[in-house]
């Protein structure tokens, strides 16, 4: 048998993956997504999980995905990109999605809290809102 004819044989052998779970990392970052729901619950603390930050090997971001499973509510931001953030079947625990403005994604992250920080008004944003509504209503007659 030559080489070329052993090469197209392997290729015949047909291939099964038995876990998902290559890195061996889903689990303890869901047991991490856990713990941080425990401590939002108990004294009010907020984590957020930096998903580009820990290896994942190919699927196992589905995978999490799966786990987690989808909630009520879904945002899009549009700000230098768009933004997606769904809450998941676990309310307190978000799945939150940040892409450039080509859309490629830039950061993916897991945040436990009530609120997203990325959905709450930011002081500065709301004092010149504050000006322009008084400019505003300063400028109407009565």
């Amino acid at each position: 048998m030559s080489p070329a004819e052993g090469d197209s044989r392997l290729q015949e052998i047909p291939v099964r993956v038995e876990s998902r779970d290559f890195t061996q990392n889903v689990t303890p970052l869901l047991h991490e997504v856990r713990h941080a729901l425990d401590r939002l619950l108990q004294n009010g603390t907020e984590t957020t999980i930096d998903l580009g930050a820990i290896p994942l090997a190919p699927g196992e971001l589905e995978r999490i995905d799966e786990v987690l499973g989808e909630g009520e509510v879904r945002v899009t931001l549009e700000a230098l990109g768009p933004s997606e953030i769904h809450e998941t079947k676990y309310p307190g625990v978000w799945r939150i999605t940040h892409c450039n403005t080509t859309e490629q994604v830039v950061g993916r992250y897991i945040e436990i809290a009530r609120i997203p920080s990325l959905l709450l008004a930011q002081k500065p944003d709301m004092q010149r809102a504050l000006e322009q509504l008084s400019q505003s209503l300063g400028s109407q007659s009565s």
